[in-house]
């Protein structure tokens, strides 16, 4: 009973440690970041036009919202839909749906300088598309759409069979017990993973290089090319040159991920009382 005590003792201390060093760490981070970027937010850093005086980045801000909207309305019809199948529709145990997790899984950890290579060969090169904000967009869902369909797997599994088969004792078909009642009990889950899949869009760098370019300008169209946020904080680190300006632009792109998580979690229990 004793080492017991101990044993239970000694782990509790061990998840206090681990839990205050994240939180720390995360703290750290933050604190650094605005400390070091907010004497620099100056209004030349709004302008509408980049000049390499002003260094602005509000076209990348532009490109980073745009090519998020792409990204995203690419890849999570893909990844819903794919994941409704596999949980409601496939077979336990069918050979092809775990070939589909296994392809999953085996995506998620590829190199993000993979996707930027393949999205400089297939989408710049190969269909015509060159640097693009489209050839990124398409470059970025395939990076994401294993996490949105994992995570939107998860959570549809997570509804309990009783909603399911109270629906369907109510004689509801199946298609409408899943867009009616599942999804929307799913919906903070698929959330979750919408959320971590923007997270990874907005600070993303290589993969973008190689397929939207580095034009920091105001995006004519979707076949434009253009730099997004992480790449125009990236692009002023790396010359050296204005590097107070890349800290401040990385206080831009924290506060657009946290105005966009925000945003998201209204949603999702806007829709989860509905």
């Amino acid at each position: 009973m004793i080492s017991q005590k101990v044993s239970s003792s000694i782990w509790k201390t061990l998840v206090y440690i681990a839990t205050i060093l994240t939180f720390g760490v995360l703290i750290f981070l933050v604190a650094y970041i605005l400390i070091n970027g907010i004497p620099y937010l100056k209004p030349s850093l709004f302008s509408l036009t980049y000049t390499s005086e002003n260094v602005s980045l509000v076209p990348a801000a532009v490109n980073t919202l745009i090519m998020t909207v792409l990204s995203l309305a690419i890849a999570i019809p893909f990844g819903l839909f794919t994941a409704v199948y596999l949980v409601e529709y496939a077979k336990r145990g069918n050979r092809f749906v775990e070939l589909i997790r296994l392809t999953a899984e085996t995506l998620s950890g590829i190199p993000s300088i993979v996707y930027g290579l393949f999205g400089l060969l297939f989408f710049v090169t190969y269909l015509g598309w060159g640097y693009s904000l489209i050839a990124g967009a398409a470059t970025l869902s395939i990076m994401i759409l294993p996490l949105i369909m994992r995570t939107t797997e998860e959570a549809l599994k997570s509804v309990p069979d009783t909603y399911r088969e109270a629906s369907f004792g109510l004689g509801a078909g199946r298609l409408r017990t899943i867009f009616r009642i599942v999804l929307p009990a799913a919906v903070p889950g698929i959330l979750a993973g919408v959320i971590l899949a923007v997270g990874r869009i907005v600070g993303e760098t290589a993969a973008l290089i190689y397929t939207a370019g580095t034009v920091a300008q105001m995006p004519e169209s979707i076949m434009s090319s253009g730099r997004t946020l992480a790449l125009h904080m990236y692009t002023l680190s790396s010359e050296g040159l204005h590097t107070n300006e890349a800290y401040a632009t990385a206080v831009v792109l924290l506060l657009l991920v946290l105005g966009i998580n925000t945003v998201s979690a209204m949603i999702a229990k806007r829709v989860t009382k509905i």
